[in-house]
């Protein structure tokens, strides 16, 4: 016997538009008042509008943002750069919580970087830039899970509104697939595109310490099955050593 959907889980037309209401003015007072405060140019506001696009313009959670996410805040707004942006992942993806949390550490880079404050308060505008992204980015989500649940429960079921679902799905995996190839380019060729000579440009050398522990992890979990966590601990002891014996 199927268990009835509680009340507060039913889908309802008046608590949908109650719910996006409350999150749209939200965000339009949040976002007013950094305009307001900095003006339309400055650091706060174009790091809300930025993240709220992120966090709309995106489906398949971190993986699928993330590749956004550094397009923007490396190449359009160079609020970090390629070397921290790939340090800021390494953290998210080593570290307890949700790899979309590193959307805060972009920001708090970001406001150090930008000197939003002055130099004498870089740790205050970091910590500012960070929650200012971190507000941005989730406010969505919430908005999301708390309009959109009621409505998931009442289409199980229903092919109309499964089957663009599965096609996300598969979207989401070509995405994933890129991010796994960023990784790859900024880490083993870390210099990336040089210039060889005048009006033509190389790849540069790749880091061949960085290609071996790569190439040993992969044999380590494809071929003999070792567990994620074993691994990971191998490889980031074998790069400090690396890097303590060039230092």
């Amino acid at each position: 016997m199927a268990t009835r959907t509680p009340a507060r889980a039913r889908f309802r037309w008046s608590r949908l538009a109650l719910v996006v209401g409350a999150c749209f003015a939200l965000w339009l007072f949040a976002l007013a008042m950094l305009v307001a405060t900095y003006g339309p140019g400055a650091t706060l506001p174009r790091m809300g509008w930025f993240f709220t696009k992120a966090a709309l313009l995106t489906f398949g959670g971190a993986y699928a943002v993330l590749p956004y996410v550094y397009q923007g805040a490396v190449e359009t707004y160079a609020w970090l750069t390629p070397a921290q942006m790939i340090d800021g992942l390494a953290l998210g993806e080593t570290t307890p919580g949700p790899l979309i949390m590193v959307v805060a550490f972009v920001g708090f880079v970001g406001g150090w970087t930008r000197q939003i404050f002055g130099p004498e308060s870089l740790v205050l505008a970091g910590v500012a830039a960070a929650s200012v992204v971190t507000f941005f980015t989730f406010l969505p989500s919430f908005m999301f899970i708390l309009a959109g649940g009621p409505l998931v429960e009442s289409t199980h079921g229903q092919l109309r509104f499964t089957a663009p679902l599965t096609g996300i799905t598969a979207a989401v995996v070509g995405v994933i697939v890129n991010l796994a190839m960023f990784f790859a380019w900024h880490v083993f060729w870390p210099r990336g595109w040089t210039a060889a000579a005048p009006g033509s440009a190389g790849i540069g050398g790749p880091d061949t310490i960085a290609l071996a522990i790569g190439a040993a992890a992969a044999v380590a979990l494809f071929r003999y099955r070792t567990g994620v966590i074993p691994v990971i601990l191998a490889c980031g002891a074998a790069g400090l050593v690396a890097r303590l014996a060039l230092a």
